[in-house]
């Protein structure tokens, strides 16, 4: 029998690995599940997580199930895959996907789970691996209001604004033209180092007017440095902020928008992708960018 009380985690990555640790220090139950059962284990042993071999075995014994992993065909694996998430829970759970997905997928995914009278939120978060550290993450959810309230304790537990923004597939695009506006203002700030490089500009006086100015931005205040180290270390990566860019301009197409800004951004986080950068943080986008 399921326990409302408890939480089945599938998706132990950079972002999913710190979320996790924030329920249980939240003082929730947690049953833990990730592809590499070895990451898994070294999270149950710091953080007092129960560990499960297979995303049914994590359902089985939760009243919630939490999935954050890379896209919807790795989100329709752990819920419908063989024993996936979906074989484990029955009449009554709830699936809140906290990953970034297009919002078509997040409705396809919410009516299939209906059949089995089973809830769904589309709860997407912005915030790189520092702000899921610290718990103060952004999450704007998509689904019906009784579902959200539900979750609420769960997702204030991992975030410091949490929204209902609306029916669903409403929070993942609010992410992805939020992700998109990110890595639009990335690109841009790339493009202005670059051009400042070659200039022979001194990168520490354009940086201190620009902060000063209408040109300054949270992208520049996170980005800058990394972007003139060439450090690139990865808190969000490059290949996760291109298949959002991607996303965000399939849903305009769908819907008869045209976003030339974002289609450019596109081509320079695939040409950085082409160069090898995918894994890397997507502040080598600077890398596409010829001096």
């Amino acid at each position: 029998m399921s326990d409302p009380a408890r939480v089945a985690f599938l998706g132990l990555g950079i972002m999913g690995s710190r979320m996790a640790a924030n329920l249980t220090r939240a003082g929730v139950d947690v049953v833990a599940w990730n592809r590499t059962r070895a990451r898994a284990e070294e999270l149950a042993d710091e953080h007092g997580m129960i560990v499960a071999a297979t995303p049914a075995e994590a359902a089985e014994a939760a009243g919630a199930v939490i999935t954050m992993v890379v896209d919807s065909p790795q989100v329709e694996e752990v819920l419908f895959g063989p024993s996936g998430a979906a074989d484990g829970l029955s009449a009554g759970g709830l699936v809140i996907d906290m990953t970034t997905i297009a919002p078509t997928a997040s409705r396809r995914l919410a009516e299939r789970l209906a059949r089995d009278g089973i809830g769904f939120l589309d709860a997407p978060v912005t915030g790189s691996a520092p702000r899921a550290e610290d718990a103060t993450l952004t999450i704007m959810a998509g689904g019906a209001a009784e579902h959200f309230e539900r979750a609420k304790p769960l997702l204030e537990a991992m975030g410091r604004l949490v929204l209902h923004v609306g029916p669903q597939g409403h929070g993942s695009m609010i992410k992805l033209l939020n992700n998109t506006v990110a890595a639009v203002n990335a690109a841009a700030l790339a493009e202005a180092l670059t051009m400042a490089e070659t200039a022979e500009l001194d990168l520490d006086a354009l940086t201190a007017v620009m902060s000063a100015g209408s040109g300054g931005s949270t992208m520049l205040d996170l980005k800058g440095g990394p972007m003139r180290e060439r450090s690139f270390e990865p808190l969000f990566k490059l290949d996760h902020m291109l298949k959002d860019v991607r996303h965000c301009l399939a849903e305009a197409r769908a819907l008869g928008a045209t976003l030339p800004l974002a289609t450019r951004a596109e081509e320079l986080y695939a040409k950085a992708a082409a160069g090898g950068r995918g894994e890397e943080d997507f502040a080598a986008v600077i890398e596409a960018l010829d001096k």
